[in-house]
């Protein structure tokens, strides 16, 4: 249970109060776009089975590979990007967590 409290916790709540910590301004944008980030969750479909509980996403699809995690690194270092590359990395983030409970 505390597995997907956590791994959803930070897919959905972090990129809430990220929005409304750091993004005052405009918080409600920020949020929409920070937990637009799950995007990337579209190269789950090309997998087989789509979804395993037991297999850890980071570096199994193409948009949890090393390689992507590094764009999203450059996209999160360009100001105009920033908000995107880190809406991605959160969702990474949230995934690694969930390969760390599952012991990869």
């Amino acid at each position: 249970m505390s597995r997907f409290l956590l791994h959803y916790g930070i897919h959905f709540v972090v990129p809430i109060l990220v929005a409304l910590v750091f993004y005052k301004k405009d918080s409600l944008r920020a949020a929409l776009v920070l937990l637009a980030g799950i995007i990337i969750d579209i190269d789950h479909l090309i997998a087989n089975p789509i979804f395993d509980a037991v297999r850890c996403s980071i570096n199994f699809h193409p948009l949890h590979s090393y390689w992507a995690i590094a764009c999203y690194v450059l996209l999160f270092i360009i100001p105009k990007t920033r908000i995107w590359g880190l809406a991605f990395l959160i969702h990474i983030l949230a995934d690694y967590v969930d390969c760390l409970f599952l012991g990869t």
